[in-house]
This record gives structure tokens, C-alpha cells and sequence, in this order.
């Protein structure tokens, strides 16, 4: 399964109970008791904040394919070089080496979202997700701002 179809079912899965719980949440407010409406409302906030998530999710998503795709069209995307292991893994060294060199390209020019981009790729190789999409999303605000140093 891939991740894009993870996502689509898991969506699909978020919006049933979503739907479930606002059903719920009607039904208990429709009791009258003071218990049963406090709940009820309760039962509103666990979809709105799933949905929020999936919100944020989907405009990270589209955002990173807009860059990658700008990136492609310039030909700065990061070439694959890593080495892997004969099962396909990615061999550590290999990711460690990459990942120094595109960190002291951000660190050479730090406005510059295409190197940004590049690291978090790096960071998604060595297996560091939480701190690839952080600086992803960081790559996102600088090419908002316009960011255009390094072409």
C-alpha cells in the first residue's frame, strides 16, 4: 500500500467517525440534560480537530509537491546517490554523508528555500521524519516570502 492510499483510506476512516460523532453529539443535545448536551458538545470537538489535522496535512502535502515540482523544472532536485544495502535499505554512512553536505548548504545560504528543501529530503533519508517535515515546512515559508537567493 502506498502512502498516498494510506492517506486517502485513513481520511475516509477520519470522516465516518467524524460523522458518527457528530450524530452522537446531536443526539445527546437532544436529550435536554444538562450532562447529556455538555457531552454532546464535547462530541464536536474530537471531529473538528481531526478535520483541522487533515486540513493541515493536505496543505503541507500540496505545498512540498509545488516545491518539488518548481525545484524539477529549475533541475535541482536531489539526485538519489545513497548507497544501499543488498535488501534495499538505505546504508547509514551513505545518508549521514548526504545529509552533512546538504546541511552546510543550508548553512552556506539560509534564505535560500531550495537548499532547505534538499535537507529535509536528507533528513526524510536518514530516517529523521519529525525534523525532515519541520524543516519542509520551513522551506515552505521561505519560498512564500519570495525567498530567491541561490539561483
Amino acid at each position: 500500500m502506498t502512502s498516498r492510499t494510506g492517506f486517502f483510506i485513513l481520511s475516509g476512516v477520519l470522516l465516518i467517525v467524524s460523522l458518527v460523532c457528530i450524530g452522537e453529539g446531536i443526539q445527546l443535545i437532544a436529550t435536554g440534560k444538562p450532562l447529556g448536551i455538555g457531552i454532546g458538545l464535547c462530541a464536536f470537538v474530537i471531529p473538528a480537530i481531526g478535520i483541522w489535522f487533515l486540513r493541515q496535512t493536505v496543505r503541507f502535502g500540496k505545498a512540498s509537491e509545488q516545491l518539488a515540482r518548481e525545484l524539477e523544472a529549475e533541475g535541482g532536485l536531489p539526485v538519489d546517490e545513497l548507497k544501499r544495502t543488498s535488501g534495499g535499505r538505505i546504508d547509514r554512512a551513505s545518508a549521514d554523508a548526504v545529509f552533512a553536505r546538504r546541511q552546510a548548504e543550508a548553512e552556506a545560504t539560509p534564505g535560500d528555500w531550495r537548499v532547505w528543501f534538499r535537507l529535509a529530503v536528507a533528513y526524510a533519508d536518514a530516517g529523521d521524519v519529525p525534523r525532515a517535515r519541520k524543516t519542509m515546512q520551513h522551506a515552505i515559508r521561505l519560498h512564500a516570502t519570495g525567498s530567491t537567493l541561490g539561483v
